[in-house]
């Protein structure tokens, strides 16, 4: 038996086991209790009438990326529905909040073939388009017996998982043969598609560059600004677990330096928020937290924006932000978000998620990469001492964020030929 069928007989025989997993994820805040039986391909909506494109997206990042090309879907197919599925709570909020109105959010089923099943007999999508490297066996192969046209978009497979991958050509051949059409974010991950199987593959460019700044309330923004006045203020943003004790030592090195010094930290998991604040409070430093209505007072040292959705207040309000899952975690997280709302940006030492960026970046001297906690605050304090050179860090970055916004278009028409394939076509807008 190959490892792909060994898999499809796992999923089937440990659907017990799944279903107490997810309810264990449901009592930790990490499942929507009121939306479970999405993961098991319950809808909780009804399939509207006529074509339907399924939008798939993993997580934040995944689904941040969707919304750029949900959009000029809607634009280029005016008669066209749209699905949009996720994987995480923090993904849900984020797509209520965002999502324009009319498109449809649901969780994406655990990869069981009943849960699939059931999914696919409800929605009946024409075309389904997945987002980067969420590749999940069952539903693929299934969806492609189903007639259901198959797009992987932004396309990514990282060194680890493509080594991974290569020792198992059985288990991820017929997963990756379930597209009909492959695009991908570099010519380098075009060629690791292409060696693990994938025989239709283009380079289109990395989707994040087509993103739309991220949102943010003037009312609240202006809120937060008279309560900061001009206090030196900087951010770290979307941190995992040891990060924050990072900032509040950057924090504490600096201010006797910089009176007044205001440090926002956004976690990048808000249900960590209880254990953060301790710890901070433990360190004898101030904390408001936003989540709880808290005001930045004159006291605050630590400003903890344990909310979902609302970086791109702390981007405008931050001119400089150090991004997180780089020192104490790996991978990084997106610098497009900071670098088009004009901050200058500081990282670890790993940003292998996205290393391309990244280096680019840093190659134009859009970011800089900070080696450990005692250069953070070495770089932080250089920064806020010197406003022209945190102004230019800044510019390069804004300057690089909209260099390649021609991938939407490029993406939008290699998708031309699969849509007119389902008789979905696109109305002309000249």
């Amino acid at each position: 038996m190959s490892l792909f069928y060994a898999y499809r007989a796992a999923t089937r025989l440990l659907g017990p086991a799944l279903y107490l997993y997810l309810n264990r994820r449901k009592n930790r805040g990490k499942e929507d209790p009121g939306r479970i039986g999405e993961r098991f391909g319950h809808p909780s909506a009804i399939r509207p009438k006529g074509h339907l494109v399924w939008i798939h997206g993993a997580s934040v990042g995944e689904s941040l990326s969707a919304l750029p090309v949900i959009d000029e879907i809607r634009r280029r197919y005016p008669k066209v529905s749209v699905l949009v599925t996720t994987g995480t709570v923090t993904s849900a909020a984020l797509m209520h909040d965002r999502l324009p109105n009319g498109v449809i959010h649901q969780f994406i089923p655990i990869d069981r073939q009943v849960s699939v099943a059931r999914f696919l007999h409800h929605w009946k999508p024409d075309v389904a388009l997945w987002l980067e490297s969420d590749l999940w066996p069952n539903m693929l192969t299934k969806a492609k017996k189903a007639g259901v046209k198959l797009v992987l978009l932004n396309g990514r497979i990282s060194a680890k998982s493509f080594k991974g991958y290569s020792r198992f050509p059985s288990f991820i051949r017929p997963v990756i043969a379930a597209f009909d059409l492959i695009l991908t974010q570099s010519a380098e991950e075009s060629e690791r598609f292409e060696s693990l199987g994938a025989t239709h593959v283009k380079t289109a460019g990395n989707l994040k560059f087509a993103a739309p700044p991220l949102p943010a309330d003037d009312i609240e923004l202006a809120n937060l600004r008279e309560q900061i006045g001009q206090r030196p203020v900087w951010l770290a943003s979307s941190t995992f677990e040891g990060e924050e004790r990072i900032a509040a030592d950057v924090h504490k090195e600096l201010t006797p330096t910089h009176h007044g010094l205001l440090t926002i930290i956004v976690p990048r998991h808000p249900n960590r928020a209880d254990d953060i604040e301790a710890d901070l409070i433990a360190q004898g430093l101030q904390v408001s937290r936003r989540s709880l209505g808290h005001a930045i007072t004159p006291q605050t040292d630590i400003y903890l924006a344990d909310t979902i959705g609302e970086l791109g207040l702390f981007y405008r309000i931050a001119p400089i932000c150090f991004m997180g899952k780089t020192m104490c975690a790996t991978g990084g997280q997106n610098p497009l978000e900071p670098a088009r709302l004009g901050c200058a940006i500081l990282h670890g030492p790993d940003m292998s998620n996205f290393i391309t960026i990244s280096e680019e970046m840093r190659s134009t001297g859009a970011c800089r990469p900070a080696a450990d906690g005692a250069d953070l605050a070495r770089q932080v304090g250089a920064l806020l001492r010197d406003s022209p050179t945190t102004q230019k860090i800044a510019d390069a970055g804004l300057a690089y964020a909209n260099s390649k916004a021609e991938v939407l278009d490029r993406t939008l028409d290699a998708l031309r030929p699969i849509m007119a394939e389902k008789a979905i076509t696109e109305v002309d807008h000249a």
